[in-house]
């Protein structure tokens, strides 16, 4: 395994997978996921990095309880998660906004549908827009929002029931380069404000060093964990910090890493 600035964890795991088997229907013999062990610490911004297809999404459904291993345990602080749960909060590759509910409604929508929103979420909705930068565009409908706008109210939503873990399933992929680099920005602000454990999906090297305190790259058929990285770089990061030695070498280490996985499968990346 290649492990570049590996340190042992020193604060309690908030989630923890152990020995996870899974399979899709009709698949049992070709597991996405076999025999997998992974945890992260409370607080923590985990980045989980690798080629399509490695069994990144999947581990998402698996913590979201959108999917249930056939086998070993995941997790949730001291919940084992067999279906979906508040203490976690998630977004999508693609914002999944209502077109008929303006912003504010939007990130009400978890409880919106339920009952209707009380006068503490109401609040707290607002001052999740504050935070995103969305309180003035609140009465806004989706139509009327740009990409990254809509990803911001995701954000948000995700946060509205003050949940545990944060699951981010490449959530700027479908954006340009600039909005991109603009989001990685406020999603990390919005961390360091709200401390909670945070594993995010990418296919992009910059964007998991940027963001994360921990970078593991999963990759293969089953997914295995091909290196556990720790990323030691003072917060707050900004666009500076990616010209800098030691972003370099990490970054350099991982794409070296990734052009292994790339010759040994005999496919391009």
């Amino acid at each position: 395994m290649t492990a570049v600035g590996l340190e042992a964890t020193s604060r309690p795991a908030l989630v923890a997978l152990s020995g996870v088997r899974f399979s899709y229907p009709g698949r049992a013999n070709a597991p996405v996921l076999d025999d997998l062990s992974l945890s992260a610490e409370a607080g923590e911004f985990l980045a989980v990095l690798g080629p399509s297809g490695g069994g990144k999404s999947t581990l998402l459904k698996l913590l979201a309880g959108l999917a249930i291993a056939q086998a070993g345990r995941v997790m949730v602080g001291n919940t084992e998660v067999r279906r979906p749960h508040r203490d976690v909060g998630m977004v999508f590759q693609r914002p999944t906004l209502l077109p008929w509910r303006n912003v504010r409604d939007n990130v009400l929508l978890p409880v919106g549908f339920a009952r209707g929103a009380s006068s503490e979420e109401a609040a707290r909705a607002d001052r999740l827009l504050e935070m995103t930068g969305l309180l003035e565009s609140a009465h806004l409908y989706p139509d009327q929002l740009s990409g990254g706008m809509a990803q911001r109210v995701g954000l948000a939503r995700m946060l509205l029931h003050d949940p545990r873990l944060l699951l981010l399933d490449e959530p700027f992929s479908a954006l340009d380069a600039m909005t991109r680099e603009r989001l990685s920005l406020e999603l990390q602000r919005i961390w360091m404000t709200e401390r909670r454990t945070a594993i995010f999906v990418t296919h992009s090297i910059p964007e998991a060093l940027f963001l994360a305190d921990r970078v593991v790259v999963l990759a293969g058929r089953p997914a295995r964990i091909l290196a556990d990285i720790k990323v030691d770089l003072p917060r707050p990061r900004t666009l500076e910090t990616m010209g800098g030695g030691t972003f370099n070498t990490l970054a350099l280490e991982l794409r070296r890493l990734f052009d292994a996985v790339a010759s040994n499968s005999g496919t391009a990346r």
